[in-house]
């Protein structure tokens, strides 16, 4: 080009890489998030990220005593409540409490979750109702309770459930667990048509194989049922994951602060798979 510059787009640099790396930090500043079952493995990675990132963290756990040590781990941005999330009148006076406390809700993560596994020949209906009660029941009704609190404040919201790369597909011995988890799906999917009217976007996201405490019993159930020795199950899935290992909380707290912030502002019942590779969709 004569007589002119050529014209370069800019893009910003990577935070750590940014002269003004205030302009990109505290997506969540002064936001106010529920996280259930918040006092361990991914939960825990949400509330660190989350104060990173300038919310105010609520930590709900039924285990009390480890979710407070974990709030004071974080600082003063983070506090515990205790919940049972399939206890409803529970969930209605712990989200009645945040939002008094608080000033309203600005968003939800769902985590709280079981698992177990056994051929179907021999499941039962107290495994069934253990795990529907805490997977699907419990994340149902607290997206009733705090999407209330969020349309009464009348400021919208952000709702993250957990689904999982099991809510995808069927697994022999996992019948229950995996159904839990595609009905996660499905809820997410109702849940944003009927809240986007009130400015609430619901999405999800479904890790694969998460290192942590959860494995392990995993790894547990598998050593009973296809009789292996311990670690041998965790061991070959780490293998079998196209990226190579295994997940850690901080794979998948990138993608729920997104979620949680004005950046995701246009994305609405979608499930998210953070599974190094495992499933494509």
């Amino acid at each position: 080009m004569h007589g002119s510059a050529k014209r370069v787009r800019a893009f910003p640099l990577p935070l750590h890489l940014s002269k003004n790396p205030g302009k990109f930090a505290m997506r969540l500043n002064n936001k106010i998030a529920l996280i259930t079952g918040g006092a361990r493995g991914i939960g825990l990675g949400f509330a660190q990220a989350f104060a990173r990132e300038g919310a105010r963290v609520v930590i709900a756990d039924i285990d009390i005593e480890r979710a407070t040590r974990a709030a004071e781990a974080i600082g003063p941005a983070a506090s515990a409540r205790k919940l049972d999330v399939t206890d409803l009148d529970a969930i209605d006076k712990v989200v009645a409490g945040i939002d008094h406390d608080f000033g309203g809700i600005d968003t939800l993560v769902n985590n709280a979750a079981i698992f177990d596994m056994a051929p179907v020949t021999d499941i039962t209906e107290a495994s069934y109702d253990r795990v529907f009660d805490i997977n699907l029941k419990g994340p149902l009704f607290m997206m009733k309770a705090v999407a209330n609190v969020m349309i009464a404040r009348g400021r919208g919201g952000k709702i993250i459930n957990m689904a999982s790369q099991a809510g995808r597909r069927g697994e022999a011995l996992v019948l229950l667990y995996c159904a839990s988890k595609a009905a996660i799906i499905s809820a997410t999917q109702s849940a944003a048509l009927a809240l986007v009217k009130h400015g609430i976007n619901v999405n999800a996201i479904a890790p694969g194989v998460v290192d942590g405490e959860h494995w392990d019993i995993v790894d547990a159930h598998f050593a009973r049922w296809e009789g292996l020795k311990p670690g041998e199950k965790k061991a070959a899935v780490a293998k079998s994951v196209p990226i190579g290992r295994f997940a850690n909380p901080d794979d998948i707290a990138g993608l729920a602060v997104f979620l949680a912030s004005s950046d995701s502002d246009y994305i609405l019942a979608q499930t998210y798979n953070v599974d190094g590779g495992n499933w494509m969709s």
